[in-house]
């Protein structure tokens, strides 16, 4: 599987225990805290092993999948918990999504040792 598409499933279960760790009013609902729990576990895991399948720099894959989650938390909590779409909240929202586009595009290729020693 695509390294990045694991990333962004990463992301995905980023914002999942985001919500449901505010269903888990502060750890004290046991069944919820858990579902939390395995949440992180998941993403936490989808991260290193999107990381550690192709040659993703640190600073770009964790931008991604912070981004990912912390957008995915902004829509879900606007849905689910009728947080107010404000305009600030959208230019904020927006410079988030304009940083993470710059942190991909900034980065120079990583070159593996196998790739430089083929080219030699």
């Amino acid at each position: 599987m695509n390294p990045w598409l694991i990333i962004i499933l990463g992301g995905v279960f980023e914002t999942c225990w985001a919500i449901t760790m505010k269903i888990s009013e502060g750890f004290t609902n046991i069944i919820w805290t858990l579902i939390t729990l395995g949440f992180m576990a998941c993403s936490i895991w989808l991260l290193n092993r999107g990381m550690n399948s192709g040659n993703i720099p640190i600073g770009s894959g964790y931008s991604v999948w912070v981004g990912i989650g912390a957008i995915g938390s902004i829509i879900l909590g606007i849905i689910i918990y009728k947080e107010p779409l404000t305009p600030l909240r959208i230019i904020f929202a927006t410079v988030i999504i304009i940083g993470i586009i710059g942190v991909e595009m900034s980065h120079k290729p990583i070159i593996s040792e196998n790739e430089t020693t083929k080219k030699q």
